[in-house]
């Protein structure tokens, strides 16, 4: 059958006011995917530290989301207090395809001995192409699908701060103050755009708790509020075996239920998977989510000396 996405976004297409949607990806391992959300994550793992994540969104369903998001971040600075990162998110859903790009700024100031607060931005651009040759469209000779969408460029501009110990954090943040229209045309109909972002905000939070020398307990949240959307909650709950071995599982409200794995393979590599079941009709017609990730941090002998594993 058709699948509905392409049923969504034509009629998306056919209506004559604006429309708003929430449009950021979706992620389950997002406690290492910070820098995506929060600037001010950059060069907080005191190292240099590369992320890559792949995510696949309501599998079995034609044109559903597909994600990949790519990040580098390290300290500069002769006091390491400053961290400069780059950022990248490609994202794919039907016949529409964005991608982001931006560099990411922090800066540290040490609240105690064990406490930095960290203050970031965010700046760069995106980049939308739509093919509507992907479509099947009732009327092809429809004015509205005539014309693709190529290499249309929006800036974007974010900022964040970040409180953390190396037991602890919180976090604020918007990824992009600026509203993106997508979707341009001017017609008879005076129509000036029929998809608009809207400013996403992210809290987050984490905390770990110590129950012997080789477990430990690390639930983490994530709040992300959208004018004109549902709140959503993510609440995730990992344990940490030998600073090895991560299992745990996530809820986000009534949206899904998930289940995470991760192992470190090294001191500097970390894989991780995760399973999303949908707690929505949408199950009925996939087979759930699934995410990969993995990151590499470059160890030096004074970092492996000071701190050889990180939970954040």
């Amino acid at each position: 059958m058709r699948i509905f996405f392409y049923l969504i976004f034509i009629v998306f297409l056919s209506l004559p006011s604006t429309l708003f949607a929430q449009q950021e990806p979706q992620y389950t391992q997002y406690m290492y995917n910070t820098q995506i959300i929060n600037p001010a994550y950059s060069g907080n793992r005191k190292m240099l530290s590369f992320g890559l994540l792949y995510r696949t969104q309501w599998v079995g369903i034609e044109g559903a989301p597909k994600t990949v998001t790519f990040t580098i971040n390290s300290p500069i600075g002769k006091r390491r207090n400053m961290g400069l990162g780059l950022s990248v998110i490609h994202d794919e859903i039907g016949p529409s395809t964005q991608t982001d790009v931006a560099i990411d700024y922090a800066y540290a100031i040490p609240v105690d001995d064990d406490t930095r607060l960290s203050f970031g931005i965010k700046g760069g651009f995106d980049v939308l192409e739509v093919d509507f040759t992907k479509l099947d469209i009732y009327n092809p000779h429809d004015p509205l699908y005539q014309e693709n969408i190529d290499n249309r460029w929006q800036p974007k501009i974010g900022a964040g701060v970040y409180l953390n110990t190396d037991h602890w954090y919180i976090g604020a943040s918007v990824p992009n103050f600026l509203e993106t229209q997508h979707y341009v045309r001017s017609n008879n109909s005076n129509m000036q755009s029929i998809a608009s972002d809207r400013m996403h905000f992210y809290f987050i939070g984490g905390y770990v708790f110590d129950f012997s020398f080789n477990l430990q307990f690390k639930p983490t949240t994530m709040i992300k509020v959208v004018r004109g959307a549902p709140l959503q909650w993510d609440f995730s709950a990992n344990f940490i075996f030998d600073e090895k071995l991560t299992l745990g599982a996530s809820w986000r409200g009534d949206a899904a239920l998930a289940a995470m794995a991760g192992f470190q393979v090294s001191p500097s590599i970390f894989l991780g998977v995760g399973y999303d079941y949908q707690l929505t009709d949408l199950q009925k017609y996939s087979d759930g989510s699934y995410e990969v990730i993995m990151r590499f941090d470059v160890i030096n002998t004074f970092d492996a000396i000071m701190k050889p594993f990180r939970y954040f």
